[in-house]
């Protein structure tokens, strides 16, 4: 039940396509990647073929590949409560497939080639990053003074970013 309640935490904003609902984005123009993604449901475990564009840190799906100011995303993810985005091959048995987890529950996609599959973990990827690193900068930085390459490390409660 935890799952459910937490899935529709995060895809409560799909009711309205008011920016107020989407955390203020603007996913109908200038997005970081769009594309269709099949997507595995929630509760009955089919997949559906979707419209996704990722724009400032969310996730957005849709029914058609026409996005306007008016359409209604299906669901969002916020990527900032994603841990990790990997491929899925082996865990699904399917080709081009990839997973994104969160703390509570991963979620599987299947792209169209493997060129699309890596695009999307890439652009996701990147996304996961920018908002973990919007996320702590405003806490404290840690400088490892041990740390020959001098490298600092950014942690928030459940990660650690490295950068050099």
């Amino acid at each position: 039940m935890a799952m459910a309640s937490l899935w529709r935490g995060l895809t409560s904003a799909a009711s309205s396509s008011s920016t107020e609902d989407t955390g203020g984005v603007e996913f109908w123009h200038g997005p970081e990647r769009v594309g269709w993604l099949n997507k595995q449901g929630e509760y009955i475990k089919t997949w559906r073929r979707r419209w996704f564009v990722l724009k400032q840190g969310k996730l957005f799906w849709f029914k058609e590949s026409v996005v306007t100011r008016a359409s209604r995303p299906r669901g969002i993810i916020p990527v900032g409560s994603c841990l990790t985005v990997k491929g899925a091959e082996d865990v699904l048995g399917r080709d081009f497939a990839f997973e994104l987890s969160t703390s509570n529950e991963t979620m599987y996609f299947i792209a169209d080639s493997e060129k699309e599959k890596e695009e999307w973990i890439n652009s996701i990827g990147r996304s996961i990053v920018q908002q973990s690193r919007s996320v702590v900068s405003q806490d404290a930085e840690v400088v490892d003074y041990d740390d020959k390459a001098g490298s600092r490390t950014y942690a928030d409660k459940d990660r650690k970013i490295s950068s050099t």
